[in-house]
């Protein structure tokens, strides 16, 4: 080969090798994978899991699901989920994850699921931040419709209205949080009959920063309260049921979602945490579990809990398990069932007390 076309063809070589170099980052960018759990125990003291991601997995082209919101156990042992994946918004599991049932097409941003007792009878409650609250069977028949805050009066028509969560005390009385918009929590009778709504968006005591979940706190049987998530001020905030604010318990890092209660401890799915320069971090979720005197004592999938002089001290995500829990859900056995939003379609994983 003669000396030019040699030169020719190295500096052809040569271009091309430096473009493919100056190409790489953006053509052939790989996307990491968080790496695998290396512990199949979590958690801290006296509440330790083993994890079981296998549990609840189903055939996602006959029950698809999209984000796997919430999920209460009725009366016969049975694990009801709701999910915005309008093909089978209700999905109904036993304990060993076998699927029994499905229902329900009608809820495109299905969000909130709460169990009531009434009169020896389970009911349901499904929210949908599009403005919708349903009272249900557990089979699906419709019982109720709560009227909207427009309706009421309350809200000007252009007001968002925007429901992620019922509460219901014991005679009845029904809490929505509106945590997806004005972000007042809304309390009617039993019937649906208006009687107050308190709250509201903002950083004052009895106000809410995200106002995502609701619940009663049953476990001072004299004295029941009600207990709201405030999301973005890492917190939850109690108030009487009369609506009455009377404190906050502080949870620094942890974007809690709806507290659940479980005899004299309280549980809650932590949908993000603060990780870089203590920001909001997107695949940062753990679980924390409070005791009756509402101190932190495990935070599976998190950093273990530290206090300093009374002062709890930020928790974030430790192992890269789970990434935005958004609600927990206790069997007699005190598992836990974790059930994700944007979690790449994926069921739920199972905490197996150890």
């Amino acid at each position: 080969m003669s000396e030019p076309s040699s030169r020719r063809n190295f500096l052809k070589e040569t271009t091309a090798l430096a473009g493919a170099a100056f190409i790489t980052p953006y053509n052939f960018y790989i996307q990491p994978t968080k790496p695998k759990l290396m512990e199949d125990i979590i958690g801290h003291g006296d509440f330790k899991y083993r994890v079981n991601q296998e549990w609840g997995n189903l055939n996602p082209s006959n029950t698809p699901v999209k984000n796997c919101h919430e999920m209460v156990m009725d009366s016969k042992g049975r694990l009801i989920m709701v999910t915005d994946e309008t093909k089978n918004n209700i999905i109904i599991y036993d304990k060993s994850g076998k699927l029994l049932e499905t229902w329900g097409h009608d809820y495109p941003g299905g969000h909130g699921l709460t169990l009531f007792d009434e009169g020896g009878e389970d009911v349901l409650f499904i929210c949908d931040p599009g403005g919708r609250v349903d009272k249900t069977t557990v089979d699906g028949k419709k019982l109720m419709t709560l009227k909207t805050p427009h309706e009421l009066g309350i809200y000007k028509e252009e007001d968002p209205f925007k429901p992620t969560e019922t509460a219901i005390a014991p005679n009845g009385d029904i809490y929505v949080a509106d945590g997806y918009g004005h972000q007042y929590i809304i309390q009617y009778d039993a019937d649906g009959k208006y009687i107050r709504h308190f709250g509201g968006k903002g950083d004052g005591d009895s106000q809410f920063s995200t106002a995502h979940g609701v619940a009663i706190d049953t476990r001072d049987g004299d004295n029941l309260t009600l207990l709201c998530t405030s999301r973005a001020h890492n917190a939850f905030k109690r108030f009487s049921l009369d609506g009455e604010y009377m404190e906050t318990i502080f949870l620094p890092g942890a974007y809690v979602c709806r507290p659940v209660i479980d005899d004299s401890n309280l549980y809650a799915g932590v949908c993000w945490s603060r990780l870089k320069y203590l920001n909001q971090t997107p695949d940062s979720g753990f679980v924390t579990i409070l005791d009756k005197n509402n101190k932190v004592v495990s935070n599976p999938g998190g950093t273990e809990p530290m206090y300093r002089d009374g002062e709890l001290q930020l928790m974030v995500q430790k192992q890269p398990l789970f990434n935005h829990c958004h609600d927990v859900c206790i069997d007699e056995d005190k598992n836990i069932y974790v059930c994700q939003w944007n979690a790449n379609q994926t069921y739920p994983i199972k905490l197996e007390r150890v």
